[in-house]
């Protein structure tokens, strides 16, 4: 087990004491793999671009989608619903996406639901029962029935991996706190467009709106609580 207890401490809870050990009981857990899809993982044509964006990349290719890959599959192996959210909209010209992704820059996203690059990256392709959610918004709950399905499969410990950690990811983290959903992040499945933004959102959302832990320390209370 990682200092997880102790890690991504804020100002707000430097002096916090340690939290208990999380109980996640495979029947009321679910994990929730956020926005790795393949538009990300494309190479830019502009070699400045290219360059910019090649230790994101090498994140996303050499720990978080070999980590989350691992804890699908501990998921699928202890009985831990999988669920899959992506950015993509229902209409070709993008009509139905929320303003946040129609603005210019970075977040303008125009990803017509059945083209290639909308899909999950073929390392973490769904299996044939589990759910995948089509979201026109940062966070997965606001923008999808996920709550409803959460509620209805009475999930109550939800466990996050994807990108952005300081976009979708902290958003749908937010939301379901406010909800009262008890979630853990791990750290190491999850990528920012730096590690500067990456950490300092983890820093921001650990200890109130979830827990931030390692792969390794999911895997393990995923063990303990199954038996």
């Amino acid at each position: 087990m990682s200092d997880w207890k102790t890690a991504f401490r804020s100002f707000y809870y430097a002096g916090a004491e340690p939290p208990d050990d999380p109980v996640m009981p495979p029947e009321r857990t679910a994990l929730l793999v956020i926005d790795i899809q393949n538009t990300y993982l494309e190479p830019d044509a502009d070699p400045d671009e290219a360059a910019r964006w090649a230790p994101f990349r090498a994140r996303m290719n050499e720990t978080v989608i070999p980590n989350t890959a691992a804890l699908i599959e501990c998921c699928r192996h202890r009985g831990v619903e999988v669920i899959f959210a992506r950015i993509a909209c229902l209409k070709p010209d993008g009509r139905d996406r929320s303003l946040s992704q129609k603005k210019p820059g970075f977040n303008y996203l125009l990803l017509p639901k059945d083209r290639a690059d909308s899909q999950i990256v073929p390392a973490l392709t769904p299996a044939a029962d589990e759910i995948v959610l089509t979201k026109t918004t940062d966070s997965a709950l606001t923008g999808t029935n996920l709550r409803l399905i959460l509620h209805n499969m009475d999930i109550r410990h939800v466990v996050v991996a994807g990108i952005f950690t300081d976009q979708c990811v902290s958003s749908t983290v937010r939301s379901l706190a406010d909800e009262s959903f008890d979630v853990t992040v791990v750290e190491d499945c999850c990528a920012a467009a730096t590690d500067t933004l990456h950490t300092n959102e983890l820093i921001s959302i650990n200890m109130i709106y979830c827990h931030v832990m390692q792969l390794d320390d999911v895997q393990g209370y995923l063990r303990d609580s199954s038996n």
